[in-house]
């Protein structure tokens, strides 16, 4: 039974149990507490907390990635970075009595997996799934195993060591691979650890509140939360011993066989399934749009590569592969995930690219392990922390070259991070985590259609304080039953304005959203703020400034697809009044002549004066009718597509204008990389874009009356002006060389014997350094002379040192520098008869060099 039928035959089975089937969400999920997703329940969550209340049972299959546990990748049989998770869900409708029949009917009746070949686990204190386990399914109690808080509870240990938070108990169901397999022994059930038993399906009960240590309180809406792999169920209904074995795996691993050229050896093949995986971990990544780079899950996707490229290579292969497989994998997956064909250009290029890079700093670290005894735990750390070297791949090489590894430092290195990460962004401790602020009233957004409005306050914060009233000065949160006041969200910034009431008067200084409530953030003017009737007035200019900038940055994204590509997609945006940035995917620098070419096809569409149309529709409807939407952002099922003539289309939930007529005038300030295959453009519009204009007039006038000539002569006068100075600087030099060479007898004076070696050492007045270069080269012409030149110049000194040619190699000019470079605060480079830099600032300089380089000289005698 292949993976598609699998996927299918599940969603199908829980619509026929009244379930709602959702599609996967995004790998990005809508949860600041965790990087990816990482459960089939993370889209869930408003349900989960009682948020949301418009169904009461679900059912999915998603993609998920999960990192932390990067180095059992290829170990085991069924480890991965990326999974599908089919799951069926509940919220405080059905619980444990159906949960257990909808999963034993599926894995009996629509899989046909035999009962003989099936066993249970249960919660040991969990009296009730035991009981619907024997006598409502009727498994026998020798195949029901009972075991703890750290199998069969979720989260893990969660009694004694929290968080507090919804949390209960598990059953998971495990498929028996037979006496063949694992430790062989007569006492093996699915609480060992050996193999034999795979567990597939796990079943949560979320029944109670944890409120302290040991301390369950019932819950009023117990929900059920179920996952099972689908990698592992293929596997079984296969008959296969490994995942990796699956039919939409094995074809990448055979390609990667025949690549490597590898024997079918354990750890080879443990190699290969490793790269398998974290290959089509980053494919899937990239196609949610998570670009390799240094921060966040960019840097976690990077580091995925770089595993399966370090890996590669301890097979001794050291080219560009990683972006090869996306053809495989986008054609294994197109029928549940199409978008990967249709990206898989991009993919591809980004993949090649970030392989192109990483590569010279494998050769590099493979020298830099060839040439050592033994590594440090810092340096084991390094290369794996900050290179993204998996420390496996270094295990290999250094078992290649018998070099010595401090593991047991990195070990503890290691779990130092691990902890630090636990306690930054614990998945178990966040995901049922209410805002610090609990409010469920939901805020009507009436933004679109007015600025002003009549209002009524219903709650009143400070902190996170409940109040009832606020006084002249204080600072707090006013939440209204609706609001003409956009919430900041999707990159653009928040409204202003004023809040009145017949008692006082608040301005608004941040809006946000709490749940599904807006909050209104400001001070009281004046007067006192009461719950009950209020008006509310957004800042008309600032509103109508931010709709030019966001309007702006809809069509700055069209014309750079229709430019340069339609790879380029939104990767981040900000909105302010009048200004913004456009973070988009792009993999070179724009030229002087693109961005011309780009701000001006912006400013003809502004010209055309297009309507900027606004409809609300589904959000499968906008998805059909080829509307851009961007993996930051998270759509409900009815969302807002915003249109402007016949090139942008886009699913947005901000502002905008009516008309691009409105928008007056753009102008492009900055174009730069913000990391790998991401450019960001920084722009100006409207009142801006004018003072701009207006300021650059102003200069323009100013220079050429400075100048004395036309205002479109500037450019010719500034040039010929230029011509002269440079030709002024260099009589000045000129002058400066023929009287340095004048002072070449003075200055030769000043060397004194140190041992048998001539050492000279000078300090000059404003002397740069091409004057300081051209000496040295008169004074090299001299012999057995060591020299060091310096010059105060722009409030510091400046160096340069070398000696004659027949002494260069007795007195290595770098051993030197290196050796005193902390007591003379030297900081610069260069070459074996040649370092220049800087040098501290000190009166005594002169008298600190001769010491130095008596001890120096000393030393190497």
């Amino acid at each position: 039974m292949t993976a598609n039928i699998i996927r299918k035959k599940f969603l199908e089975f829980f619509k026929n149990k009244e379930h709602k089937v959702f599609p996967s969400d995004s790998l990005v999920p809508d949860d600041r507490s965790v990087l990816f997703t990482s459960a089939g329940m993370n889209q869930f969550k408003p349900y989960f907390l009682g948020l949301k209340k418009d169904i009461k049972r679900a059912t999915s299959c998603q993609k998920c990635l999960r990192a932390d546990d990067l180095e059992e990748v290829g170990k085991t049989p069924f480890h991965h970075t990326f999974f599908e998770m089919l799951g069926n869900f509940s919220f405080g409708d059905y619980f444990k009595k159906e949960a257990i029949e909808f999963a034993w009917e599926f894995t009996t009746k629509e899989l046909n997996l035999k009962r003989e070949d099936l066993w249970v686990s249960v919660y040991i204190d969990d009296t009730e799934a035991y009981n619907l386990w024997k006598d409502h399914i009727g498994i026998e109690e020798s195949r029901i195993v009972k075991l703890g808080e750290d199998k069969n509870f979720w989260p893990a240990n969660v009694k004694v060591l929290g968080p507090d938070g919804p949390c209960g108990p598990c059953s998971e169901i495990f498929f028996d691979r037979g006496r063949d397999f694992g430790c062989k022994k007569e006492t093996c059930s699915p609480a060992c650890d050996c193999g034999r038993f795979v567990e597939f399906w796990n079943l949560v009960f979320t029944q109670f509140n944890r409120t302290g240590p040991n301390k369950l309180e019932p819950l009023s809406q117990k929900n059920i939360d179920t996952g099972m792999g689908l990698e592992r169920i293929c596997a079984i209904m296969q008959n296969k011993n490994s995942n990796f074995e699956i039919d939409i795996f094995y074809p990448a691993i055979e390609y990667l066989k025949d690549l490597f050229k590898v024997k079918d050896t354990k750890e080879e093949l443990s190699l290969i399934n490793a790269i398998a995986d974290y290959s089509r971990a980053s494919i899937f990544a990239i196609s949610d749009g998570v670009y390799p780079s240094n921060e966040e899950r960019g840097y976690v996707v990077r580091k995925i590569i770089r595993r399966a490229i370090s890996f590669a290579n301890s097979l001794n292969y050291r080219r560009p592969f990683v972006y090869s497989l996306v053809d495989i994998f986008s054609s294994l997956m197109q029928e549940p995930y199409p978008e990967l064909l249709n990206k898989k250009d991009i993919i591809s290029k980004i993949l090649k690219i970030e392989e192109e890079k990483f590569i010279p700093i494998l050769e590099e670290v493979d020298n830099y392990i060839y040439n050592k005894k033994q590594i440090s735990a810092e340096e084991l750390f390094y290369m794996y922390d900050t290179l993204g070297f998996p420390i496996d791949a270094i295990q290999l090489s250094a078992k290649r070259y018998n070099i010595f590894l401090n593991l047991d430092g990195f070990n503890k290195f290691l779990e130092e991070q691990k902890e630090l990460s636990r306690k930054k962004a614990k998945f178990d401790e966040l995901i049922f985590r209410k805002s610090s602020i609990n409010i469920e009233k939901e805020t009507n957004f009436i933004g679109y259609e007015n600025l002003e409005s009549e209002v009524e306050i219903i709650r009143i914060l400070i902190g996170i304080e409940n109040v009832e009233i606020l006084k002249e000065n204080d600072l707090g949160i006013l939440i209204l039953d609706k609001s003409p006041f956009y919430p900041e969200g999707g990159g653009q910034s928040f409204d202003k304005g004023i809040i009145e009431t017949p008692d006082g008067e608040f301005i608004v200084e941040e809006v946000y959203r709490i749940n599904e409530a807006i909050a209104h953030k400001g001070r009281v003017l004046k007067g006192k703020i009461l719950k009950g009737k209020a008006f509310a007035k957004v800042d008309k200019e600032r509103r109508s400034a931010l709709m030019r900038a966001h309007t702006a940055t809809h069509i700055l994204q069209a014309v750079l697809r229709r430019l340069f590509g339609e790879h380029i997609m939104q990767q981040g945006s900000l909105v302010e009044p009048d200004r913004l940035h456009f973070d988009f995917s792009h993999f070179n620098k724009l030229s002087d002549f693109e961005l011309e070419s780009v701000e001006k096809l912006v400013n003809e569409f502004i010209l055309k004066g297009d309507k900027v149309d606004k409809k609300v529709v589904s959000f499968e409807e906008a998805k059909s009718t080829g509307a851009l939407a961007f993996f930051k952002d998270k759509y409900k099922e009815k969302v807002r597509i915003i249109s402007i003539g016949d090139y942008s289309k886009e699913l947005c939930g901000g502002t905008h204008l009516d008309n691009t007529n409105q928008i007056g005038l753009f102008i492009i300030l900055n174009e730069s990389s913000i990391s790998s295959g991401i450019r960001r453009i920084e722009a100006i519009t409207g009142k801006l874009a004018y003072e701009y204009i207006n300021n650059l007039k102003k200069n323009i006038k100013g220079v050429s009356n400075l100048f004395k000539c036309k205002e479109t002569d500037i450019i010719d006068c500034s040039r010929k002006i230029l011509e002269v100075l440079k030709k002024k600087d260099e009589e000045i030099k000129s002058y400066e060389r023929e009287n340095i060479a004048l002072k070449l007898d003075e200055i030769l004076n000043r060397k004194i014997k140190i041992k048998d070696i001539n050492f000279l050492t000078y300090l000059f007045k404003n002397k740069d350094y091409p004057i300081l270069l051209y000496l040295l080269d008169l004074l090299k012409r001299q012999n057995n002379l060591f020299i060091f030149l310096v010059s105060e110049i722009d409030e510091r000194y400046i160096f340069v040192c070398s000696a004659t040619e027949d002494i260069i190699n007795r007195v290595n000019l770098q051993d030197f520098i290196s050796r005193f470079k902390d007591s003379l605060g030297i900081k610069g480079g260069g070459k074996k008869n040649l370092i220049q830099g800087i040098i501290n600032k000190d009166p005594n300089i002169l008298d600190k060099l001769k010491k130095c380089f008596s001890d120096f000289y000393d030393s190497i005698k």
